[in-house]
């Protein structure tokens, strides 16, 4: 509802509402000037194939190997979503996380 001197936004959400983790983003300036983000979440790479040890009682024992040996060397970066916004979202967006940061700092001091 607005009014001359102020305005209410309602928000609504699908059921199926989930925020995702994320611990990175990468992107850039699109041809149209906008500004693109892709959020992922890192991880170690998880083995196609573990073979281990199998004990003469029938169970388990150390692994032996995993598919493919090159997993040590590489991490994933699951791409989760990504916005496109224009230079004053991205502004806006850039003053509300700022001043997050700002608070959550601020909390971390009192704790100390």
């Amino acid at each position: 509802m607005a009014t001359e001197n102020n305005i209410t936004f309602k928000y609504k959400y699908p059921e199926d509402y989930n925020p995702l983790y994320v611990n990175g983003a990468y992107g850039g300036i699109n041809v149209q000037g906008e500004i693109v983000a892709n959020f992922y979440f890192e991880r170690i790479p998880m083995p196609k194939t573990i073979t281990h040890e199998l004990k003469s009682d029938g169970n388990l024992g150390d692994i032996l190997s995993t598919g493919p040996e090159d997993l040590a060397k590489s991490v994933v970066r699951y791409v989760q979503s990504g916005v496109v916004m224009n230079l004053e979202v991205a502004k806006q967006i850039h003053t509300w996380l700022g001043k997050q940061i700002e608070l959550r700092e601020s909390q971390n001091q009192k704790k100390k």
